[in-house]
C-alpha cells in the first residue's frame, strides 16, 4: 500500500501526521508527503513565489519529520500550483492508494466563495481519499 498525504502550505497539522502514522503501523504503507505552493501565475502574487514556497517547504518538512519521529520513512514533493491538479496528479504518479488530507480550516463563507481542498479532491480523486479532521473539531 502506498499513501500520498497532502500536506496544507501554510499550516502545520500533526494530527494528521498522526493518523497516517496509525495507518502506516497498521498496512505498513509507504508514504510520500506533497505540497503545492498555490501560486497559479506568479505575475499576480502579492509577493514572490520563494515566499509561498518556503511555506510549503516549511509544512511538508514539518509533516515528514512528525513521521520520522515515529520511525516512519516519508518522501517529500513541493509542487508548484494550485494544490488539486497537483494533488491528483502526484498521486497518480506515485500510484497511491490512498490520498490523506486534513479538513479544511476555512470559516463555511470563506469555504463557499474560495472552496475547499478536501472536498474537492473527494468529488474530483479517482482514488480514495480520508480526510483527517482536527481532534477538537466540534460538530
Amino acid at each position: 500500500m502506498h499513501i500520498v498525504v497532502a500536506a496544507k502550505p501554510d499550516a502545520d497539522q500533526p494530527w494528521v501526521a498522526d493518523a497516517v502514522v496509525d495507518l502506516v503501523r497498521q498496512t505498513g504503507a509507504t508514504v510520500a508527503v506533497v505540497v503545492a505552493d498555490e501560486v497559479e501565475l506568479e505575475r499576480l502574487a502579492a509577493v514572490p513565489r520563494d515566499v509561498f514556497a518556503v511555506k510549503a517547504q516549511e509544512s511538508a518538512a514539518a509533516m515528514v519529520q512528525r513521521l520520522r519521529d515515529a520511525g516512519i520513512e516519508a518522501s517529500m514533493t513541493v509542487l508548484p500550483g494550485r494544490p488539486l491538479s497537483g494533488i491528483m496528479e502526484f498521486a497518480d504518479q506515485q500510484n497511491a492508494d490512498l490520498i490523506v488530507v486534513g479538513s479544511s480550516s476555512r470559516p463555511a463563507v470563506a469555504e463557499r466563495l474560495l472552496g475547499s481542498v478536501p472536498l474537492d479532491l473527494i468529488k474530483k480523486s479517482s482514488r480514495p481519499v480520508l480526510v483527517v479532521t482536527h481532534p477538537g473539531h466540534q460538530h
